[in-house]
């Protein structure tokens, strides 16, 4: 009879999976996310035109109407796209001062995953998956890797 792997204990439980197909989940967090995003666009500088790729394209009628009344429900991709952007911001805030924090995404970057580019090119044209890989970049280097 094989042996089932066991993990070490740990005082830290996992953060509960929140079900963002529920839209209850989805009422709850979107304005607060909405709200999140429109303070790192200006912090960052991010043209409404940027901002709005960020968020997977959507029109302009739709994203001044977001501006206008953030209390709204989003969909599951939005919130996501959302949710690796407030990641990159705090993992900045941790890593470099403020000032450096807010220009980092506008700034060219030789690192080989951007080639040259800004981060902020990168995550548009590049959608969730260059998100996902600008959260994990900046998550490894608070880790120290």
């Amino acid at each position: 009879m094989a042996l089932a792997p066991r993990y070490p204990n740990s005082r830290h439980e996992p953060s509960p999976l929140i079900d963002l197909s529920a839209k209850v989940e989805r009422e709850r967090l979107s304005p607060s996310a909405i709200k999140a995003f429109l303070n790192i666009m200006e912090k960052w500088a991010v043209r409404d035109e940027d901002a709005r790729a960020l968020l997977g394209g959507i029109s302009n009628g739709q994203y001044y109407e977001m501006k206008k009344k953030p209390e709204r429900t989003l969909d599951a991709d939005t919130l996501t796209r959302i949710s690796y952007l407030v990641g990159i911001f705090k993992a900045l805030n941790i890593l470099y001062s403020e000032k450096l924090a807010d220009a980092w995404v506008q700034r060219p970057n030789t690192n080989r995953v951007f080639a040259g580019q800004t981060a902020l090119t990168y995550m548009i044209k590049g959608g969730l998956p260059a998100m996902q890989t600008v959260r994990r970049l900046l998550d490894a280097r608070r880790g120290g890797v």
